[in-house]
């Protein structure tokens, strides 16, 4: 033990000033196809996460460290297949649609809840009708299944068929069909007390957050870990008849610290761990002792960027404006972002925090969704005297030789700039970025917060000027709406539910006609159209895409991590004997 903890931090020491010369590590070959195996029941998957939940409701949920917990409990009616991506049938068996606008859905009728209730058309109906839809309840799904503001009718035919009737032709339903579904009677009496909102919160019972998926709360330890534990009435069997999940627990450890969680990887207290580039140095040399499989799948689809704040909204509390007029001017000229982007060493992020593996970004989608990405946008590469040729000509100068540009009216550019403090690597890129941005003129204050404290602070409070954080991607571009729209719950830089820029109306155009539109090369066209417009406008400046890298122990059979997916299906996962 002594000595593998000497040797992580000789390696951490190394790898923070350049790059251990070692041997190129050995990836395992993106899977080309899927074939799941009958397995044993029993065991426990060990999993670490660096943050608590926020809470246990997936109707709310608008941060990763609540949803990569949600998604083992809850489940939708469709579901994605981790390879291929096609729309398969979950808790729907089937559906049938004579003209894309009336669908008729026909639910299993073997699904219990993990109270031993059983699943049924009015737990369909009061997903939609009374949550999603509710306008008491912030749920980002409502960007979604609000269709150019109109909502879908959802009505039960009888306790296994739920008609969907679209006000007009909706491309993406299939796929947004994923949308958990919550049980009528368990949180009804909720939703009519006006506190479903606030419920199924960290101090919940765990008998009180009831899901049909494969796994249920066991027990939460603030600060600690968070058990999940196999539901007993789950309704999958594997192809030997034998009811799944095989797994009998799922742990995640809350561990802050990212040197910590690779730590305990090593020491094989942790199954599982999502790596970070630099990692390759240490793991790599190790990987050959048969303990665990090294998996690169490829660019992720997330996406890391700058946001400035150009809400143009007074504080109620300071009766000032959110954000001082001279700075707010600045962010709402595209120039000025343009400014930043272009002084934005990306090979500089890729290099030393990305350990090479990695690529820059220019759009809103990765390279990974073949369906939609375009490479025809505009770039913006490290180009330090174009950034300070167009600060230049928004009348930006050192006007004291202090090296901090000043306005013509001797206003100083100073941004305060918050990222997630418990990601380090990502506190490194925003150290790099600080610089690059120092070197053109802009004094930077970077601020480090707990990450749901930086989710409330750009979400909800509004007190902020930049900041510097993650998105995770999907593979339908429309169910980004909550970003896109401007009237979307996450449209961050304007929250004002009202277009600022004409680009915004623009936006909102095209998803809408995308939604409507089945040909699918006229949807291409849509969507490339929109990252054309983010790639010149840039409300979002983007960074560096890293690679899906993934480090599993060997023990586990039926696991296949995709850039997708890191986990393909955990129900049909099990413990090689």
């Amino acid at each position: 033990m002594k000595h593998k903890i000497s040797f992580l931090i000789f390696a951490i020491i190394v790898v923070a000033l350049g790059r251990l010369d070692c041997a190129e590590p050995v990836f395992k070959e993106p899977f080309k196809e899927y074939k799941l195996s009958c397995g044993k029941a029993g065991g426990e998957f060990i999993l670490a996460s660096s943050s608590d939940p926020k809470s246990f409701n997936p109707i709310v949920a608008q941060e990763t460290s609540t949803t990569q917990i949600t998604s083992f409990i809850f489940e939708g009616l469709t579901r994605t297949a981790p390879l291929t991506l096609e729309v398969l049938p979950n808790l729907a068996q089937s559906w049938e649609t004579k003209d894309n606008i009336e669908w008729l859905f026909h639910l299993r009728k073997d699904v219990f809840w993990n109270d031993g209730k059983k699943f049924t058309a009015d737990d369909v109906v009061f997903t939609f009708n009374d949550l999603i839809y509710n306008a008491d309840i912030p749920s980002s799904s409502r960007d979604i299944f609000l269709l150019e503001g109109k909502r879908i009718r959802v009505e039960k035919i009888d306790d296994y068929t739920v008609r969907f009737i679209l006000p007009f032709t909706f491309s993406p339903f299939l796929r947004a069909l994923n949308q958990e579904i919550l049980p009528f009677h368990a949180y009804a009496s909720l939703v009519k007390s006006k506190t479903f909102s606030f419920s199924l919160g960290l101090g919940s019972k765990p008998e009180d957050i009831i899901g049909s998926g494969p796994f249920r709360l066991k027990k939460y330890s603030p600060g600690e870990r968070v058990i999940l534990e196999r539901n007993p009435y789950y309704w999958k069997k594997d192809a030997c008849n034998q009811k799944l999940p095989y797994l009998e627990k799922i742990i995640f450890l809350i561990i802050p610290n990212a040197d910590t969680i690779l730590l305990k990887f090593m020491e094989g207290d942790i199954d599982y761990y999502g790596l970070r580039p630099r990692d390759i140095a240490i793991l790599g040399p190790e990987q050959n002792k048969d303990s665990f499989t090294l998996y690169n799948a490829g660019p992720s689809h997330s996406s890391n960027f700058l946001v400035l704040n150009q809400n143009t909204k007074i504080n109620p509390n300071t009766k000032k404006p959110l954000i001082t007029p001279y700075k707010l001017r600045l962010f709402r000229d595209k120039n000025f972002r343009k400014a930043i982007a272009y002084a934005i060493n990306r090979e500089k992020l890729i290099t030393i925090v990305l350990n090479g593996l990695g690529i820059p970004q220019y759009s809103s989608e990765s390279p990974s969704n073949k369906a939609f990405f375009t490479a025809e946008l505009e770039e913006y590469p490290y180009n330090p005297a174009r950034a300070i040729k167009l600060l230049l000509q928004l009348g930006l100068l050192d006007r004291n030789n202090d090296r901090v540009l000043e306005d013509k009216d001797g206003n100083r550019l100073e941004i305060n700039f918050f990222t997630n403090a418990d990601n380090p690597e990502r506190l490194l890129m925003a150290s790099l970025i600080k610089t690059d941005l120092e070197n053109i003129g802009i004094k930077i204050n970077l601020l480090g917060l707990d990450f749901n404290n930086l989710v409330n602070k750009l979400l909800v409070s509004g007190d902020w000027e930049m900041v510097f954080i993650r998105l995770t991607g999907t593979i339908e571009p429309y169910f980004g709406k909550n970003v896109w729209s401007y009237k979307g719950t996450m449209h961050m830089w304007n929250p004002q539910k009202a277009p600022l820029d004409a680009f915004e109306e623009e936006i909102e155009t095209i998803f809408n006609e995308a939604a409507k539109e089945t040909d699918e090369q006229k949807r291409k066209e849509l969507f490339y159209r929109f990252q054309m417009i983010v790639s010149d406008e840039l409300p979002l400046i983007y960074t560096v895409i890293p690679y899906s890298i993934y480090a599993v122990a060997n023990k586990f059979e039926n696991l296949y991590p995709t850039a997708y997916s890191a986990f393909g299906e955990i129900e049909y996962v099990y413990i090689t004997p």
